[in-house]
């Protein structure tokens, strides 16, 4: 049976602060970029993670599970929305622009609706939802279309791989719906998955990027990769999970549609950047979007044409 999951004013306001996080870790990781391998930097941004919910959930004396079935599942979720994602999203990275890669990303939702579809019972696609998406992408469009696009053409695979992360997330989103049927909580969650992405890692980056011939990273270098660590996986995957336990796949996958959002908004607050017209058309679009997703946008034109035809 299909339901319409929807959030109340907190989640909402959680998937913004969320959108401002993840935002962050598109400028973290082209500023660690600079200096380390891609593969490397999601080494870092994960074993930071870990670290950090490992000393919470101590602290906060939250149970740390142990068992097969639950460790599994943490792999497959570190697999899907970590270490897939992250490799890909770094590596593209590293030939085309922070800026274009947040866009790529935001191809998260439609993924997810699709993924929802066809492997749960209970997101299927509505109306709503196809009308919501294509706002939202249409906003990401009129976003975009005042910034200068360079004459050169733009590689495909790193544009290829950005999508394919988007894709992986997808499957994520669907694949963590699991953890709140197990009773598992968010922030036990993230560090489970993290956790298992580091012990994942590991080999590969010992292998690949023999970091141990690496040149010691600078100061900056070394504030990115804790700020992406630390706010942009620790603390936004708490939030993740929260809002995938109360909103479900599709609604958590939304977030990916303000990072574009938060990120312009950064760069306007901290870095002097001028908004322009189209910069607030595009916002104004994604809100829309969103509205229309969650059901109320089309509850509002229902209850207004009822209104004026006196029904």
């Amino acid at each position: 049976m299909q339901t319409n999951q929807s959030m109340g004013l907190t989640d909402w306001a959680l998937l913004l602060t969320l959108s401002v996080l993840w935002g962050g870790s598109f400028f973290f990781s082209k500023v660690a970029l600079s200096e380390l391998p891609p593969l490397s930097v999601v080494l870092a941004r994960v074993s930071i993670a870990a670290l950090a919910l490992f000393v919470y959930l101590r602290l906060s004396r939250q149970f740390l599970p142990a068992d097969a079935t639950t460790w599994t599942a943490f792999f497959g979720m570190g697999l899907l929305n970590n270490l897939i994602p992250f490799t890909l999203l770094f590596w593209g990275q590293t030939q085309i622009a922070s800026g274009l890669a947040s866009i790529l990303n935001a191809t998260t939702p439609i993924f997810s609706i699709l993924v929802a579809h066809f492997l749960t019972s209970d997101e299927g696609i509505t109306r709503n939802k196809l009308v919501g998406i294509a706002l939202g992408f249409l906003g990401v469009t009129v976003l975009m279309a005042g910034n200068h696009v360079k004459t050169e053409a733009i590689p495909l695979l790193p544009l290829l791989a950005c999508l394919g992360a988007a894709l992986s997330y997808g499957f994520a989103g669907v694949f963590g719906r699991r953890f709140r049927r197990m009773g598992i909580s968010p922030a036990t969650s993230a560090f489970g998955q993290v956790s298992a992405t580091t012990l994942m890692m590991i080999p590969v980056v010992a292998l690949v990027d023999t970091p141990w011939h690496l040149p010691m990273p600078g100061m900056t270098t070394v504030a990115a990769l804790l700020g992406l660590g630390l706010l942009s996986t620790a603390l936004a995957y708490i939030l993740f999970f929260r809002i995938l336990a109360v909103g479900g796949a599709i609604n958590s996958s939304l977030v990916t549609l303000l990072i574009p959002v938060s990120a312009i908004l950064l760069g306007y607050l901290f870095l002097g950047e001028r908004l322009a017209s189209n910069h607030f058309a595009g916002m104004g679009l994604i809100a829309l979007g969103l509205l229309s997703i969650d059901g109320r946008f089309f509850r509002w034109l229902a209850a207004r044409r009822n209104q004026n035809t006196g029904i």
